[in-house]
C-alpha cells in the first residue's frame, strides 16, 4: 500500500501540468480534467485509510522513499513520504473537500475565460498541500509549504486585472514570505543541532538538546505558523485574500493553507513539549487571534471578509488547543477538520449568494433571501450552526473540547486562558448571527430592477448539500467514545488535563454565551431596519473595520519605519563610509600636491639638496662623537 503514497500528490500535480501546459485545446475539458483528478487522489486517500483501519495502532504508519534528493558528504534529504494517523486526517480533508471545492467551481468559473488556468492552479495547490503534510522531513515539508504559498499568490491574484486583487496577491506572498524565513532558520537549527532534518530523528531526539536551543527552534516554528495560518502579528493577508474567486477563500480557509501552521505545530509537539516558554508564546498567540479575528468579523459589511475573521479566529482556537501540548493537539486537529466542513460550507453558500445577486459582496444590499435560495439558506444555517456551537453540531463538540483543555492548563493562566475562549464563543455566536440575519432575514434591500436573486444550479448546490451533512454529524463521530483522540494519540500523544471546571459546567457556560451572542445580535439586527449604509459606530468599531488598525500599525511601523532607516543609512553610508573613503582620498591628494613641488626639475636644485642633506648627515655624526 506504501507505494500508493505518491499517487496522491502526483494526481493533482500532473493536472496542473497539463492544464497550464495544455494550450487552448484544453479549454473546454479543462475543468473536467482537474475535477477528476482531484476526485481520484480523494480516492486513493480513502483506500489507503481503510487499509490503515484494518491494522493496529502500531502498525499504521507508512513510508515510501523515492530517491536521495541531495546527497552531499553529510548532508542528506530525501524524498520521501510518511503517512501516519495525523497525516492520513489532513490527507481526507484535503482531498475530500478539495474535491468539492472543484465540483462546485465548475458552476461558479462557468463563464469564466481562464477557466482552465484556474483549474490548473487549484490542482497545484492541492498537490502543494499534500507534499506538505505527506513529506517525511521538514525540507520536502518546505517545498510544499513555498508551493502553498505560490499557488495562494496566483489565486488570490487570479482576477488580476482587478488593482485590489493584484494588490492582495502581493500582499499575501511578501507577509508569508516573513514567516517562511521562520521555517527556513528554524530547519538549519535542527540540521546544525541534530545533524539532520527528519521528522523520527529530530523528534525523538530532542532530549539531548538544550532548552535554550530547542526554544529557538520552537519560536522560529511558530512565526512559520503565523504566516500561513493568519495568526497575530502575521494576520494582516488575510481578509484582502478574499479578492480571489470564492472557491479560492473555501480552499485556503477550509481545506489547505490556513492549516499548515496547525499541522507544523501538532507534527513538531516532541519540539514544543521541551520547550516550555515556545508552547507558552503558542498559547499565547491563539488566544490573542481568536479574540482578535472575531472582533474585526463583528464589523465587516462584505460577507467574505466577515467569514475571513472567522477564520482567523477558529484557527485561533486551533492553534491555542495545539500550545497547550498532550491535552490540546488531538482537539486542536478535531476543530481543524469539523471547521474544514463547516466553514467550506459557509464561504460556498456566500459564493452561491453572490452569484444571485450579481456578485454583490454588501450584506447591507441584501435581506429576505432565505425564500429566493432556499438550498443556500438550508446549508449556509447549518454551517452557522454548527461554527455557533449549537449542541449536537460538529462545533459544538470539538469548539466545547478546546474550552475544557484550556481549563484544565491550570492555575490563573487557566482561567485565563479558559476565559478568552469563552468570550471567543460568545462574540462567534453573534458575528454570525448578524451575518445570518442581515444575509436571509428581514426587508429586502436591494432594487429588483438590477437584481434578481435566484439559487444556485445543481453542481454549487450538491456540494454545499455535502458539507452541510459533514458540519452536522462530523463532531458527534469524531467524538464518540474518544474515538478521534485514540486515532491521533500515537501520533500526538494524548494526556487528561485536571481542568477546576467540570466538562458540564463548560458546556453550560458555551450554552450561556451562546444565547447572550445570538441575543445581541437579534436585537441589534433582528428588531431593527438595517440602514443602506453603515453608522459611524464607536471607536472600537471603526477600528474592528479598519481591522483593528493592523494595516495602519504595518504602515507606520515597517514601511514608514523602514523607509525612515533605509534613509538613516543612505546618510550614514554618504556621511560615513564615503566621506571616509573620500576624505583619504582627498588627504593624499593634497599631500601628493605639497610634496610634487620638491620635484622642480633642475639638477642644480637637486643638487644642493643633495650637498644640504650630507651636510646634514656629517653634521649629526660629528655631534654624536662629541656626545
Amino acid at each position: 500500500m506504501e507505494n500508493l503514497i505518491a499517487l496522491l500528490v502526483a494526481a493533482p500535480l500532473v493536472g496542473a501540468a497539463l492544464l497550464l501546459c495544455g494550450g487552448k485545446r484544453l479549454d473546454r475539458t479543462g475543468h473536467w480534467i482537474g475535477t477528476l483528478l482531484a476526485v481520484a487522489s480523494f480516492a486513493v486517500a480513502v483506500v489507503l485509510f481503510v487499509d490503515m483501519l484494518g491494522k493496529g495502532a502500531e502498525h499504521r504508519a507508512l513510508h515510501q522513499h523515492l530517491f536521495s534528493w541531495i546527497p552531499v558528504g553529510g548532508f542528506r534529504a530525501d524524498l520521501a513520504f510518511q503517512l501516519d494517523q495525523l497525516s492520513m486526517t489532513f490527507v481526507l480533508l484535503i482531498t475530500g473537500v478539495g474535491s468539492l471545492i472543484h465540483i462546485y467551481s465548475i458552476g461558479y468559473m462557468e463563464h469564466d475565460e481562464r477557466r482552465r488556468r484556474f483549474f490548473g492552479y487549484l490542482n497545484l495547490f492541492l498537490a502543494a498541500m499534500l507534499l506538505l503534510v505527506l513529506a517525511d522531513n521538514y525540507l520536502l515539508l518546505y517545498v510544499g509549504w513555498e508551493g502553498v504559498g505560490l499557488a495562494s499568490y496566483l489565486l488570490i491574484g487570479f482576477w488580476q486585472h482587478k488593482p485590489s486583487a493584484a494588490t492582495a496577491a502581493k500582499k499575501a506572498f511578501l507577509v508569508n514570505r516573513v514567516g517562511d524565513m521562520g521555517l527556513s532558520i528554524a530547519i538549519m537549527l535542527m540540521f546544525t543541532t541534530f545533524g539532520t532534518f527528519a521528522f523520527g530523528p529530530v523528534l525523538t531526539a530532542t532530549g539531548g538538546a538544550s532548552e535554550g536551543k530547542l526554544t529557538a527552534i520552537g519560536l522560529m516554528l511558530l512565526l512559520a505558523a503565523c504566516g500561513k495560518s493568519a495568526q497575530v502579528p502575521l494576520q494582516s493577508w488575510l481578509g484582502d485574500a478574499m479578492e480571489g474567486p470564492t472557491p479560492v477563500s473555501a480552499l485556503i480557509h477550509a481545506a489547505t493553507m490556513v492549516t499548515a501552521g496547525v499541522y507544523l505545530i501538532t507534527r513538531s509537539g516532541a519540539i514544543f513539549n521541551a520547550a516550555p516558554d515556545a508552547q507558552t508564546a503558542v498559547v499565547a498567540v491563539g488566544a490573542v487571534t481568536l479574540l482578535f479575528g472575531a472582533i474585526v468579523g463583528c464589523a465587516k459589511d462584505d460577507i467574505k471578509k466577515a467569514l475571513a475573521g472567522s477564520t482567523m479566529s477558529q484557527i485561533g482556537y486551533m492553534v491555542l488547543a495545539a500550545g497547550l501540548g498532550p491535552i490540546g493537539y488531538a482537539f486542536a486537529i478535531m476543530h481543524l477538520v469539523t471547521h474544514g466542513f463547516f466553514k467550506a460550507g459557509l464561504f460556498l453558500g456566500a459564493g452561491s449568494v453572490m452569484h444571485g445577486m450579481n456578485e454583490e459582496v454588501d450584506m447591507r444590499r441584501y435581506g429576505g433571501l432565505r425564500t429566493y435560495m432556499p438550498v443556500t439558506f438550508v446549508t449556509f444555517g447549518l454551517g452557522y450552526l454548527a461554527i455557533i456551537g449549537f449542541p449536537g453540531l460538529s462545533g459544538f463538540f470539538s469548539k466545547d473540547k478546546i474550552i475544557e483543555a484550556a481549563f484544565a492548563r491550570g492555575g490563573t493562566e487557566g482561567w485565563i486562558l479558559g476565559g478568552a475562549a469563552l468570550l471567543g464563543a460568545a462574540i462567534t455566536a453573534f458575528y454570525m448571527t448578524r451575518v445570518m440575519l442581515m444575509t436571509f432575514f428581514g426587508e429586502k434591500r436591494w432594487d429588483p430592477k438590477e437584481v434578481h436573486p435566484h439559487e444556485s444550479p445543481k453542481v454549487m448546490t450538491i456540494p454545499m448539500i455535502v458539507l452541510a451533512v459533514g458540519s452536522v454529524f462530523a463532531g458527534g463521530l469524531f467524538s464518540a467514545g474518544d474515538s478521534f483522540v485514540r486515532w491521533l494519540e500515537p501520533v500526538t500523544s494524548f494526556a487528561h488535563g485536571h481542568s477546576p471546571v467540570s466538562a458540564g459546567a463548560v458546556t453550560a457556560a458555551t450554552m450561556v454565551v451562546l444565547v447572550i451572542g445570538v441575543g445581541i445580535a437579534w436585537l441589534m439586527y433582528g428588531r431593527k431596519a438595517i440602514p443602506a449604509t453603515a453608522p459611524r459606530g464607536s471607536l472600537l468599531t471603526r477600528a474592528a473595520r479598519r481591522d483593528l488598525l493592523q494595516d495602519d500599525f504595518n504602515h507606520v511601523v515597517l514601511v514608514r519605519g523602514g523607509a525612515h532607516l533605509t534613509r538613516t543609512l543612505v546618510y550614514l553610508d554618504h556621511s560615513l563610509v564615503d566621506g571616509a573613503v573620500n576624505g583619504t582620498a582627498a588627504s593624499m591628494g593634497g599631500l601628493s600636491s605639497r610634496l610634487r613641488k620638491l620635484q622642480t626639475g633642475f639638477v642644480r636644485s637637486y643638487a644642493v639638496q643633495m650637498l644640504g642633506g650630507a651636510a646634514v648627515l656629517v653634521a649629526a655624526t660629528l655631534l654624536m662623537r662629541g656626545v
